[in-house]
């Protein structure tokens, strides 16, 4: 029985496996290293999972890719649309460009100028509509019963969380002492996945979600016990922005079932994150991949001993907003 045939249950452990083999092809390996700074001051070894690397500079083409190349040979020829804060649209534009497939992508006009770049340099048909991913995601499901498109979700489809899902086999092999993985948590597929793979090694674990103070809707959806609506904010953090879909059918209790605390960073501690990783690693990093890094430096991860991952999910951010946020690290630390 395939994921999708088993809709509205749980995914398996199989699933994510499936995954691995399946974009094994077209997505490679990436690497985990040490930041002996991090280490040093929360007294464990803390290790970076470094999907910033991937072509695409975010850990979205996992996902996009398998569930891209689940497709029949029709659905392929038809195209596909899908709807993003940006990281996800050039996840799928990447995927499809390699495979031939022509791509729609829905983006609302908050996405940032840096990657609406990178998508019209993926080939993507790019449509701009709104003021929030909900909006952009109306418009995409209007191209599927316009034009027969397939629709990519972000995150909510067993496909994508599992695709995401096989960073966490990666972690188990990589780090054999493993105690504490933290993951940016916007829509929950990134968390599901990782959370699907680690716990079903070991339930011991422990995943956290880290986010942003302003419209973290899954922190809210979670408190009210169903998925809830609140309007953009802005953030540094802007691929964690959008809602979770009122009719979530994985994400949401997967989260829930697999989240063990979840931490909201306020923006001048995601902007403190970001100039320190270029400080201390020499690292460019968009503002929802530091609100991991700002979990450790603001003491906030302090459950048990053993090994903690941080998930540094993409580096896709405007150069305007590097040179502001280290120019205003640099006006404290001199």
């Amino acid at each position: 029985m395939t994921a999708i045939q088993r809709k509205k249950e749980l995914m398996k452990i199989r699933d994510v496996w499936e995954a691995r083999q399946r974009i094994s092809p077209l997505i490679k390996r990436t690497p985990v290293i040490q930041s002996s700074i991090l280490s040093e001051k929360i007294g464990r070894n803390v290790y970076l999972k470094l999907e910033n690397v991937h072509e695409v500079g975010a850990f979205k083409v996992r996902g996009a890719a398998n569930k891209i190349l689940s497709l029949s040979e029709e659905e392929r020829k038809r195209g596909v649309a899908t709807y993003s804060t940006g990281n996800h649209g050039m996840a799928v534009a990447y995927v499809a460009k390699k495979l031939g497939i022509n791509a729609v992508v829905c983006i609302s006009n908050r996405v940032p100028k840096a990657k609406v770049d990178s998508l019209k340099r993926l080939d993507a048909h790019i449509e701009i509509v709104g003021d929030s991913q909900d909006a952009a995601g109306v418009r995409c499901y209007e191209l599927e019963r316009e034009r027969g498109l397939t629709v990519i979700e972000p995150f909510d489809d067993p496909y994508v969380i599992a695709g995401q899902g096989t960073i966490g086999l990666e972690l188990l092999e990589d780090i054999p002492n493993l105690s504490d993985v933290i993951v940016p948590l916007s829509g929950g597929g990134l968390l599901s996945g990782i959370g699907l793979a680690v716990k079903s090694n070991d339930p011991g674990i422990r995943v956290t979600g880290v986010s942003m103070e302003k419209s973290a809707v899954m922190y809210e959806s979670l408190k009210a016990g169903k998925p809830v609506v609140l309007p953009e904010s802005e953030t540094l953090a802007d691929s964690l922005l959008g809602g979770i879909g009122l009719d979530n059918q994985y994400t949401f209790p997967m989260v829930r079932k697999y989240m063990d605390e979840v931490v909201l960073i306020p923006e001048e501690e995601i902007a403190f994150g970001m100039a320190f990783m270029m400080d201390k690693h020499r690292m460019m990093m968009e503002g929802a991949a530091a609100t991991g890094i700002a979990a450790i430096l603001g003491n906030k991860i302090l459950h048990q001993e053993g090994d903690v991952a941080v998930i540094i999910s993409g580096q896709n951010v405007d150069l305007s907003i590097v040179h502001s946020v280290i120019e205003k690290y640099l006006s404290i630390h001199k």
